[in-house]
């Protein structure tokens, strides 16, 4: 038998080796990377029908993340992954079996009604003549875990539950406690243009015992704004914007909401503009420091914990409410 020079072998097995490495530099390993985006001036994507942009010392910035697929390389070496992101696993990006790209249409779906529903907040917050007519219970999420995940997807409306109609999230709420954790209950969902009905098994709330069948809820409204606002975000998506959204609307309207200062903030807008809570904060607010902002406004709770962990000199200002953003940059001096 012929035998195999020693340096032949080596240079096969390199070659297998860099083939190797070169296939994980390339080929998604199925889950993704959250990454960390410099906050940008909302005053350039936000338009108000009659208020044209007026010169500023500071300005409401927004941020967002940056999701994309990890490659095998970067999950298997932390090292390889940029500065402050994180790993998340592809079931919790695009769950159900649904791929990255519808992923990303209900994404832009929920920006364009976060768009609509800060309007709304930020011009009844003005004195003007919003008019909302409710029409069920949007879902926007369903976690994984819970027996309404087989039934419910993110986007149905609820429109009955137990037999009675509900038309905002709190009509749900009462509807789903008549029935104890663990039993089911029935309800009609609005898919697509079409209703069905199913019979959905509740879990119990860990921290309180409540009864919940798992999902989160939004208000499906018909919103009539009395002037056009034009909210341009480009590929954006997502709803954790809606703050940041109402807080630059009334800045446009001529009132003087940043007092000057460089005003960040995260966070969801709810018609009755309660302030819900958001992902990604750790990428938030690296990416609000990169910034240079003088003040962060984020969620009260979980997200302003998890916000000053990150946050170094920059102040984290926890808020629940629309209104009570307001009330705290109020009380700043004007620059």
């Amino acid at each position: 038998m012929r035998r195999i020079p020693f340096g032949g072998i080596a240079l096969v097995g390199a070659g297998i080796l860099a083939a190797l490495v070169f296939y994980a530099a390339v080929t998604p390993s199925g889950d993704f990377l959250f990454v960390p985006n410099k906050a940008s001036p909302a005053a350039p994507k936000i338009k108000v029908e009659g208020h044209p942009d007026a010169d500023q010392k500071g300005g409401i910035y927004f941020v967002d993340v940056i999701q994309r697929e990890a490659r095998w390389l970067e999950r298997i070496f932390p090292f390889l992954r940029p500065d402050g992101s994180t790993i998340v696993p592809g079931q919790a990006v695009a769950p159900h079996g649904e791929s990255f790209a519808q992923r990303r249409a209900e994404s832009r779906a929920q920006m364009q009604r976060s768009e609509l529903i800060a309007s709304a907040v930020a011009l009844k917050a003005a004195g003007m003549d919003v008019k909302v007519v409710d029409r069920g219970v949007l879902v926007a999420a369903v976690a994984l875990d819970v027996p309404a995940a087989k039934v419910i997807r993110a986007g149905d409306v609820l429109v009955e539950a137990g037999g009675k109609p509900v038309k905002t999230p709190e009509d749900l709420r009462a509807a789903v406690n008549t029935v104890e954790p663990g039993e089911s209950i029935e309800l009609r969902i609005r898919r697509g243009g079409k209703d069905l009905t199913e019979v959905v098994k509740t879990v119990r709330a860990p921290d309180d015992g409540r009864t919940l069948i798992g999902i989160s809820p939004e208000q499906d409204a018909d919103i009539t704004l009395p002037v056009e606002v034009d909210i341009n975000l480009g590929d954006v998506g997502g709803p954790s914007a809606g703050l940041p959204f109402a807080l630059e609307v009334l800045q446009e309207l001529g009132q003087n909401v940043d007092r000057g200062y460089r005003v960040a903030a995260t966070g969801e807008i709810l018609l009755d503009g309660t302030v819900a809570p958001v992902g990604g904060l750790k990428q938030k607010t690296i990416g609000v420091k990169k910034a240079g902002a003088d003040f962060f406004l984020v969620p009260a709770g979980d997200n302003a914990t998890q916000a000053r962990r990150y946050a170094g000199t920059l102040r984290v200002i926890g808020v629940e409410n629309f209104q009570q953003a307001l009330r705290v940059l109020r009380t700043l001096p004007a620059k």
